[in-house]
C-alpha cells in the first residue's frame, strides 16, 4: 500500500485531480504543492482500470486495488482504480461513487478528516463529506464547451456542472470568462488565474543542451499538449516565415494528422514528444520565441494557458493568438497576432530580440509576479485558512 504518514492534528485537504501526479504538472499539481504550506494533502489521482492503455497511465501499475503512496513532502497520493471501460457513458456515470468510496477508505487509513475537498472536475465528488468540510469546485476549463473535445455527451456535462454547483460551498475559476459563466448559473466565483514556477526557469540559459534536437536558429517553440486546441496553420506559418520549429509535449493522434506529418518532415522542424518537467529548461534554452497558437473557440477563450507564463519565466518573448487570458496579463512582452501569415512574421521578428539581457530580465520579473505561491494564497483564503499578511 506504500508509505502512510503518521496521524497528525494538522488540517488535511483532499484534492480530486484531473491529472495523474506522475504525469505532466498542471494547475492541480502546482496548487497542491503550494497548499502544503497550509495543510497536508491527500491527492486523488483520476481513476484508471487494468485495461487503461499505458499512454494514459503515466507509469501507474495495473492494479485491482487502490494504493496510498507518500509522494512528496506533506502529500499522500491515492492511486484510484475503476472498472474497465469506465469512460464509456453508461459506466462513467457510476465511477464517482467508486472514487468516493476509495477516498473514504484512504481517510480511514490515514485517520483524518478533511478540512476541505477540492474537485478539479464536475464529477460527483463534492458535498458528501460533512457540514464542516468546505467543498470547492475548481474549474480550470469550460467543461461544457470542451465536451466534444473530451468525447463526453454535452447533456451529461451540463447536468454534472449544475449538480456540482449545488454541492459546492466555493467555486474557483481561472479566468473572467469562466467567472461570467458560473455567475450566470448562480455562483459567486473566486478568480485565480494560472501561475508559474518562475524559479524553475531561472537557469534556462545554462541548462545542458538536449541531445535529440539540432535546429538552425531562430527557433520558435510550442510546449504542451498538441490537440485540436492548437491551430496547426499558425505552426506552418512560423516555418514558412523562416523560423525553425520545436514542438515539446504529448499529442492527440487525431489532431491534424496530415498537416502534422508534413510539418515533421520539414528539415527545420523537430518534435520530441513528452518530456519530464525537469528537462524542459534544456529545450527552452534552444527556443528564441515561445508560441501560444490557440484556435479561437469557447473552450480556449475560457482557459488560461500556462505555457505563456512559462515562456516568459524562461526569458523568452511570446507570440500568442488573441485570448482573454493574454489580455488579462496586459503586457507588451506578449505579442498578440491572429492572422497566420502575420503570426509567422511576428515570431521571426521578436526572435531577434530574444537574448537581449534587459528584455530577458523584464520577462522574468513579470513572470515572477504571477507565482503559484501567490495563486495558492488566494485558494487558501477561499477555503478559510489564515494567510500570512492578511
Amino acid at each position: 500500500m506504500g508509505v502512510v504518514p503518521p496521524v497528525t492534528a494538522e488540517p488535511w485537504v483532499v484534492v480530486c485531480a484531473v491529472n495523474s501526479w506522475t504525469g505532466t504538472a498542471r494547475t492541480d499539481r502546482h496548487i497542491t504543492t503550494q497548499l502544503t504550506r497550509y495543510a497536508r494533502v491527500l491527492w486523488v489521482d483520476p481513476p484508471v482500470s487494468v485495461v487503461t492503455p499505458s499512454d494514459y497511465r503515466h507509469g501507474a501499475p495495473r492494479s485491482l486495488r487502490p494504493r496510498l503512496v507518500a509522494e512528496a513532502p506533506r502529500v499522500t497520493r491515492l492511486a484510484t482504480v475503476a472498472q474497465p471501460f469506465h469512460t464509456r457513458r453508461g459506466i462513467r456515470l457510476a465511477t464517482p461513487a467508486l472514487v468516493r468510496a476509495q477516498i473514504r477508505w484512504a481517510l480511514r487509513r490515514l485517520g483524518v478528516r478533511p478540512a476541505a475537498v477540492l474537485a478539479f472536475s464536475a464529477s460527483d465528488l463534492l458535498g458528501r463529506w460533512g457540514d464542516d468540510v468546505v467543498d470547492v469546485l475548481y474549474a480550470t476549463d469550460d467543461y461544457l464547451a470542451g465536451a466534444d473535445l473530451m468525447q463526453i455527451a454535452p447533456e451529461d456535462v451540463d447536468r454534472e456542472e449544475r449538480e456540482a454547483l449545488a454541492r459546492a460551498d466555493r467555486v474557483i475559476v481561472v479566468s473572467e470568462v469562466l467567472a461570467e459563466k458560473w455567475r450566470a448559473l448562480g455562483a459567486d466565483p473566486v478568480v485565480v488565474p494560472g501561475g508559474v514556477r518562475a524559479d524553475a526557469y531561472t537557469g534556462v540559459d545554462s541548462a545542458p543542451l538536449p541531445a535529440d534536437v539540432d535546429l538552425p536558429g531562430p527557433v520558435a517553440g510550442v510546449v504542451g499538449h498538441l490537440s485540436d486546441r492548437i491551430d496547426v496553420r499558425l505552426l506552418e506559418a512560423v516555418v514558412e516565415a523562416g523560423c525553425s520549429l520545436l514542438m515539446v509535449g504529448s499529442r492527440d493522434e487525431r489532431w491534424a494528422v496530415r498537416e502534422f506529418e508534413r510539418l515533421c518532415a520539414h528539415p527545420r522542424v523537430a518534435y520530441v514528444g513528452h518530456r519530464p518537467f525537469a528537462e524542459l529548461p534544456s529545450y527552452l534554452r534552444l527556443i528564441d520565441v515561445g508560441l501560444t497558437p490557440y484556435v479561437d473557440t469557447a473552450f480556449n477563450r475560457a482557459s488560461f494557458p500556462l505555457k505563456t507564463l512559462e515562456y516568459l519565466a524562461a526569458g523568452r518573448p511570446v507570440v500568442s493568438t488573441d485570448l482573454p487570458a493574454v489580455r488579462w496579463l496586459d503586457t507588451d512582452l506578449i505579442h498578440i497576432v491572429t492572422d497566420p501569415a502575420a503570426f509567422g512574421e511576428a515570431a521571426l521578428k521578436v526572435a531577434a530580440e530574444a537574448r537581449m539581457p534587459e528584455r530577458v530580465k523584464a520577462r522574468q520579473e513579470f513572470a515572477a509576479e504571477h507565482s503559484w505561491a501567490n495563486r495558492a494564497d488566494r485558494v487558501a483564503r477561499a477555503i478559510g485558512f489564515t494567510v500570512t499578511g492578511d
